[in-house]
């Protein structure tokens, strides 16, 4: 057998036809291995999108653990990351009969720190009883786990404020000096990836680490030979966060409380410290109230001249400094406080910063129920990611079913600065043209009419009573949601499942099991859900997913392509939007054997030019107006 060799690989006559059940070869997956491999042998550039079905993940894993050297291989999400290295890597290592190292490597927030673990213990301060309780659960594991990773106690929401109190950030992790260095869960983790061949990472972490935002394996990107992107559509949205700056309520708050917390251990003598603290407490709740009771993410030129907001800002940078000062005083005491005043120097940097505007950034603000955060974005990231890129060689492969418009790659690859790279899009192996149909509904009202929510539920009934599966109603506003959600109700027999009314993978797995439910969503809905079957077989999308006009990074984006000349409609708002779409219309049809209609409720798609380019993008399905044929098409399944 040659090793390389992807056509022998993953063909019928393959190690994988006897290593995976129900494994069948397919043209499309070894032409993206081959485009793989050539890469890796010259150090390459590859783009490129694989359609659902084709198996990109064994597309690029075969050549990978092939190739030799070291490779990161990077994902979009930690699910995507825990799925690829505990389900799909093993799969391929084991059919080819690869004894390479591997390991999985997540950022600093997804390890437990035994020395935070152990300061909030002592501190005992808890915002209910329900977490001290969890605590205490906390606690127990700690001696049980091996790899100290969060997502064991899956039991203990992601998002509870008890993580950040146990786990470290680059701003407050103690280093070489933290006594419980022999403990350290995430240095072991880093040790692991040190030595493994194929390294497992999430975008943020790579991202970060490229913006030197010391998140914690910066030793291995410049041994690696390759780099692996997958889901690489999420990515220039990414880039812009990690190469930006941002300071928020939550760093701030946490650097008072971790103040206060190492003064206890290591200075009692100096109560001084907890009143510093205890200002800065106040300026950041004066500074999020003076921003607004509601949520809401906008410029920071419309609030900055407020007298209010103006006032806040100076008290807060005074706070800051206060306790810098105080701590640069303590910070001989030791290791906790010298760190903490290392920590304090480094947001009054970052706030001074953020006061100043800087030619090519963004400098915006978004508000939360009791938090804020403060940002400057670089509105262009390419130069940028495209340095980071020239400074490491090796070979470079980014993939995702989602990266081109209207067949053409210039806005992914222009956004990442890849210019040169070898770009290539492969279809999916579905037959969408038997198996799926396009229904767009007539009359609808146009998208900003209020009338607009309603007229898709009524074109979504029609569609859930002549569909015997579950259908998916995905929307690009919560108000359209709960709005739609008020409308269905009482008005089918089925199961209704709505967003934020239950845990994502627990609203997931309910709506699996009833088979024909209907479940409304946004976001966090439109990629990386993958039902199979007819437990889906209908996806109705109310509007195309143009981003809100009143954000402050897409109107300054928008007025600087303006300025140099150009169109940023066409240009940056209607490519985005077909790559969300094509996001979305991926939930239909995820084996071969799944047949579905995908309903889209936006008339713009046949009333405006650009409609083109998103109808273009979708996979090659028959496309009707009359809701009969949908009748028709569910009635021969």
């Amino acid at each position: 057998m040659k090793a390389l060799d992807p056509e022998i690989l993953l063909g019928p006559e393959g190690p994988f036809t006897e290593a995976l059940p129900g494994f069948h070869a397919r043209e499309g997956q070894q032409r993206m291995a081959d485009l793989v491999r050539r890469t890796l042998d010259e150090d390459g550039t590859l783009v490129v999108e694989a359609g659902t079905g084709i198996g990109k993940t064994f597309a690029y894993l075969v050549p990978v653990l092939n190739c030799g050297g070291k490779v990161i291989v990077s994902t979009g999400t930690r699910a995507l990351q825990d799925q690829l290295f505990h389900k799909d890597l093993p799969i391929v290592a084991r059919a080819l009969g690869a004894g390479l190292r591997t390991a999985l490597l997540k950022g600093r927030a997804n390890y437990l720190c035994p020395h935070r673990l152990s300061l909030t213990g002592a501190e005992g301060r808890f915002p209910s009883r329900a977490a001290a309780a969890d605590l205490g659960r906390i606690q127990r594991w700690s001696q049980a786990t091996k790899a100290g990773d969060i997502a064991e106690l899956a039991d203990i929401p992601a998002d509870s404020a008890l993580w950040p109190q146990v786990t470290s950030t680059a701003d407050n992790c103690l280093g070489a000096e933290c006594p419980e260095l022999s403990r350290c869960f995430l240095a072991a983790a880093r040790r692991k990836a040190q030595e493994a061949d194929v390294v497992v990472i999430n975008h943020h972490l790579l991202l970060a680490d490229l913006a030197l935002k010391e998140e914690g394996f910066g030793e291995l990107l410049p041994e690696a030979n390759a780099f692996i992107l997958d889901e690489a559509h999420q990515l220039p949205e990414t880039a812009a966060t990690f190469f930006g700056s941002t300071v928020g309520s939550r760093q701030l708050l946490e650097l008072a409380r971790d103040a206060v917390a190492e003064q206890l251990r290591e200075a009692p003598d100096m109560p001084a410290l907890r009143d510093a603290a205890s200002t800065l407490e106040k300026a950041v709740a004066d500074l999020r109230l003076a921003l607004g009771e509601d949520a809401q993410r906008s410029a920071w030129v419309r609030v900055e001249r407020r007298p209010d907001v103006a006032s806040c800002m100076e008290a807060l940078a005074e706070a800051l400094a206060g306790l810098s000062a105080a701590l640069e005083v303590a910070a001989e005491r030791g290791k906790g406080l010298e760190q903490c005043a290392k920590r304090a120097g480094d947001l009054a940097s970052r706030l001074s910063g953020f006061a100043e505007p800087v030619e090519g950034e963004v400098r915006w603000y978004e508000t939360f129920r009791r938090g804020f955060a403060l940002h400057a974005t670089p509105l262009d990231v390419s130069d940028i990611f495209g340095a980071h890129r020239s400074a490491r060689r090796g070979a470079w492969i980014f993939t995702s079913a989602t990266l081109s418009v209207d067949g053409r790659f210039e806005h992914f690859s222009g956004r990442m600065g890849l210019a040169g790279a070898v770009q290539v899009s492969i279809e999916s192996p579905y037959d969408y043209a038997r198996n799926a149909l396009l229904y767009l509904p007539k009359g609808m009202p146009d998208p900003n009419d209020p009338g607009h929510t309603g007229a898709v539920v009524e074109a979504a009934l029609r569609a859930i009573e002549a569909n015997p599966g579950g259908t998916f109603l995905l929307f690009t506003s919560r108000r359209a949601l709960r709005e739609a959600a008020e409308r269905l109700e009482g008005r089918t027999g089925r199961p209704v499942f709505v967003q934020d009314s239950a845990p994502h993978g627990e609203l997931l797995q309910r709506f699996r099991e009833a088979g024909n439910g209907v479940l409304l969503g946004v976001q966090s809905f439109w990629e990386g859900v993958d039902v199979r079957g007819s437990a889906l077989s209908c996806v109705v999308i109310d509007k195309l997913p143009f981003a809100s006009p009143g954000d402050p990074v897409l109107e300054a984006r928008t007025r600087a392509i303006r300025e140099a000349g150009g169109n940023p409609f066409m240009e940056y708002q209607v490519p985005q939007a077909v790559i969300s779409l094509k996001q979305g219309v991926g939930r239909l049809i995820r084996d071969e054997d799944d047949r579905g209609v995908l309903v889209l409720c936006d008339p713009r798609l046949t009333t405006k030019a650009y409609g083109r380019s998103f109808l273009n993008s979708l996979p090659p399905m028959p496309l009707t107006r009359e809701p009969d044929d949908v009748d028709a098409f569910f009635a021969a399944s």
